[in-house]
């Protein structure tokens, strides 16, 4: 009978969830889901100086987000509870004894200024540096005297001679020779496990199959290969995914922009978006013309075979096109949920504002916005002038615009027109502006711009009447009004 394929994704809470991490964690989801699997979501937090539960909520938060259910994890008991390293340290305990006793792991009392010093006389040397193993000549009494003492130690592992080899389901073989690793530490002086001790006990605790992680991982798999092997745990299969590079081929970082979920989140993309995107970064289909793809067309198409072993370029033009299919695409309820969430988020607006009516004002704006936006929070950075009189004016354009002859008596023109119009419709106020273009015998757009100009501060943006009609009677006269007042301030400064 086939096991169960059961596979991990296990992120250290030391900052956000970033996009590496997401992609890792949608190719396990996609693989247990294709399967009939089991995904576990393990929080690996030894690292106690650097761990907080600040990270762990927004890491549950970004997977929460892009819609990877977990099947045993945090909040999803399992029958391999807890799901927290910090939890586990008792399982960790169990295994050091068995690979003491069997004289597979070592205790080593050498302190860090005391490695420092050989390891810089051996490099001196012109030597690889590897542990010279000093403290495994050390007697079990010997070991006795300096515990009974206080001494501080660490656990490392024996590094047996020889070659240590997997399968890895994109690369094939791959073989390390033993000479290139060292007794690596197993268990710290704080008896908190390494990544590797605690990767493997819980891996095989947990009774993982598949792992499949990014390929900076691939220099830990012989140490973890001779650990399996050494407590007498069957080795799983590895897939070690390319990582995903910024457009100058290093990795992904902060300075490519903000590569983490929370922050393409808060701009107001798509969580389907963001899972399409992710996919298509290193997997392909098979079909080359497409690109949209839903989660379970993911599903459905994901398979380990089409996963490339060279490294994926982040590509946020890309993104941003895609986010816009799906933005086009979306139910209008969900864009302005995430325009209102944004809003409040970003203190534009207090949460007493959100009544009906305004609800029914985002979704005139998100109407007009849609065709425009790449994410649902462009509208508060290209289009704040929607929510506030306190809008900046883009003064370079101001002053082509407005400091020309005849702009500020168009201006003039059209606030006595709207006033008479019970209210600014499409329909109306494109009235008004062709009528009083051809009673001036110029074109239409030389009321346009300055109008636009001076509703809104910018150049660009949705159509003028659509704008006019949702910003109304009261506000548009009151922003050509203050226009027409820096035009006079302007003037006189010499502007």
């Amino acid at each position: 009978m086939e096991k169960t394929v059961r596979v991990r994704f296990a992120p250290s809470p030391t900052g956000f969830l970033h996009l590496g991490g997401a992609r890792t964690s949608l190719f396990n989801w996609a693989y247990a889901r294709k399967t009939g699997g089991v995904f576990v979501l393990r929080i690996e937090d030894t690292d106690v100086a650097r761990s907080t539960d600040e990270s762990v909520e927004v890491i549950l938060d970004s997977l929460k987000w892009l819609g990877f259910n977990w099947d045993e994890g945090p909040g999803v008991d399992g029958p391999y509870k807890p799901y927290y390293q910090s939890m586990r340290l008792f399982f960790y305990q169990e295994q050091i004894q068995k690979l003491l006793q069997t004289g597979k792991a070592y205790r080593c009392f050498c302190s860090a200024e005391e490695l420092a010093e050989r390891r810089e006389k051996t490099m001196a040397e012109g030597k690889n540096w590897r542990y010279d193993r000093k403290c495994l000549q050390l007697s079990p009494a010997e070991i006795e005297t300096r515990l009974s003492q206080g001494a501080s130690s660490v656990i490392r592992f024996f590094i047996p001679e020889g070659e240590t080899s997997f399968i890895d389901m994109l690369r094939g073989d791959v073989i390390f020779n033993n000479v290139e690793l060292d007794d690596f530490v197993l268990l710290k002086s704080d008896g908190m496990p390494t990544y590797n001790f605690a990767c493997v006990v819980d891996d095989a605790y947990m009774k993982i199959t598949h792992v499949i992680r990014g390929d900076d991982h691939i220099s830990n798999t012989p140490r973890q290969v001779l650990l399996y092997k050494a407590l007498g745990f069957p080795v799983p299969q590895y897939a070690h995914i390319p990582m995903i590079l910024g457009k100058d081929k290093t990795r992904l970082s902060k300075r490519h922009g903000s590569p983490s979920v929370t922050y393409y989140r808060d701009k107001g993309y798509l969580p389907d978006a963001m899972v399409n995107y992710l996919a298509r970064l290193s997997w392909a289909s098979g079909e080359e013309e497409k690109e949209i793809f839903t989660r379970q067309e993911i599903i459905e198409r994901f398979s380990l075979d089409q996963v490339s072993k060279h490294s994926a370029v982040f590509d946020l033009d890309k993104l941003n096109w895609m986010n816009s299919v799906y933005i086009r695409e979306a139910d209008q309820s969900t864009l302005v949920q995430i325009l209102v969430e944004i809003l409040i988020r970003e203190q534009v607006i207090k949460p007493n504002v959100v009544t009906p009516d305004f609800i029914h004002y985002c979704e005139k704006i998100v109407a007009v916005m849609r065709e425009r936006m790449k994410y649902v929070g462009q509208i508060t950075e290209d289009a704040r002038y929607f929510f506030t009189e306190d809008f900046e004016y883009d003064w370079i354009a101001f002053d082509k615009v407005l400091m020309n002859e005849g702009a500020e008596d168009r201006l003039v023109l059209c606030r006595e027109e709207f006033k008479e119009l019970d209210e600014l419709t499409v329909e109306a106020t494109e009235d008004v502006i062709r009528n009083l273009s051809e009673k001036q015998n110029i074109k239409a757009a030389q009321f346009i711009h300055p109008l636009r100009m001076a509703i809104s501060g910018v150049k660009g943006g949705p159509g003028l009447f659509e704008l006019l009609e949702i910003l109304g009677k009261e506000k548009v006269l009151f922003r050509i009004d203050r226009t027409l007042n820096q035009i006079k301030i302007r003037k006189q400064s010499g502007n």
